[in-house]
């Protein structure tokens, strides 16, 4: 079973920074496709970024720019870079992992990121 736990979210300033990490254990995390998504109260899940397992990246408009998705293989690691953070990006920050074939989705529980003067 593949499990995943985020971290590093918290309460931050606008135009601050913060990392979130998210490590992977139960399975070969080189094989998985990453992602980090996001959920606003009262809003639907979306896609804030994502790291295919050969490297390609997408972002999602608004963030293109501010935030920077990366992963270590050998540590079973993804992270998401924050900059520039507004209010607009307080969400719950989910991190997704996705096995192609078969296809398998799996989530983490969240990690709260509140961006507030």
């Amino acid at each position: 079973q593949v499990q995943l736990v985020e971290s590093g979210g918290g309460l931050v300033q606008p135009g601050g920074s913060l990392r979130l990490s998210c490590a992977v254990s139960g399975s070969i995390f080189s094989n998985y496709h990453m992602g980090w998504y996001r959920q606003a109260p009262g809003k639907q899940r979306e896609m804030v970024a994502t790291i295919t397992r050969g490297g390609s990246i997408e972002y999602a408009d608004s963030v293109k720019g501010r935030f920077t998705i990366s992963k270590e293989n050998a540590k079973n690691m993804v992270y998401l870079q924050m900059n520039s953070l507004k209010s607009e990006d307080t969400a719950v920050y989910y991190c997704n992992a996705i096995h192609p074939s078969p296809f398998y989705s799996y989530w983490g529980q969240g990690t709260q990121v509140t961006v507030s003067s």
